[in-house]
């Protein structure tokens, strides 16, 4: 997120009087609202521009972060400076959009799975020999730094001595998992904007923002 997309979220949580959490991430959600008793999470978007950009690799971890989640859309000036006007959506709202999103990149999906249904234990010993167990650098050759050095551990089936070992059965594992990975990559859409036209359609917000997210969102809950 660049400083300026930052401030202008900053800007948002504050202006609609939001909740963030103090160990947020980028990935994480950001921003909590509670209505009533009930804590809805909040993905919120600003632009300048005539669509609303939305991230670098869109996929399956998006979909699946966006199925519940209610949305602000800010419109700055020019100059990215003044928060002008808002629109609100609720996930019913955004449904068919992430739906239609969903529906272009599951083609790609099945082929990653079907390509992670083919590897075997032929595959591992092509790649690395038939061998009574493999080793710590050979996980990490094939998982590269998708892995943490703790996973790397809790991974490993065999133990020789105070040695970190992997059995043939665990290293197809390891294998379909970094195949699914490289190949899941590929089945993601690059940026893909929510178009202005989209957007009119929804609630536009003016004035009283914190007041106004407040009665829409309970608008959304009771109905």
């Amino acid at each position: 997120m660049s400083v300026q997309d930052d401030q202008r979220e900053n800007q948002m949580v504050d202006r609609f009087n939001l909740e963030v959490s103090e160990d947020r991430k980028r990935s994480d959600v950001d921003a909590y609202l509670t209505v009533d008793g009930h804590t809805v999470a909040f993905e919120l978007k600003s632009a300048t521009s005539k669509g609303v950009s939305t991230v670098r690799d869109l996929g399956s971890n998006h979909f699946a972060k966006w199925q519940n989640m209610h949305w602000i859309f800010g419109f700055y000036n020019p100059t990215g400076t003044k928060l002008l006007y808002s629109y609100y959506a609720s996930p019913d709202d955004m449904a068919p959009w992430i739906s239609s999103k969903e529906r272009y990149v599951r083609p790609d999906v099945e082929v990653a799975e079907h390509a992670v249904r083919g590897i075997s234990t032929d595959s591992v010993v092509r790649l690395l020999g038939e061998k009574e167990f493999y080793t710590q650098d050979e996980a990490k050759w094939i998982m590269k730094k998708q892995w943490s050095a703790a996973r790397y551990i809790d991974e490993a089936d065999l133990s020789v001595g105070r040695e970190i070992r992997y059995s043939l059965d665990r290293m197809v594992e390891l294998m379909r998992e970094r195949c699914y990975y490289v190949m899941s990559r590929g089945a993601t859409l690059n940026n893909p904007h929510i178009p202005l036209s989209y957007i009119e359609k929804l609630p536009k917000i003016t004035t009283e923002p914190a007041i106004q997210l407040r009665r829409l969102v309970r608008e959304y809950l009771q109905h």
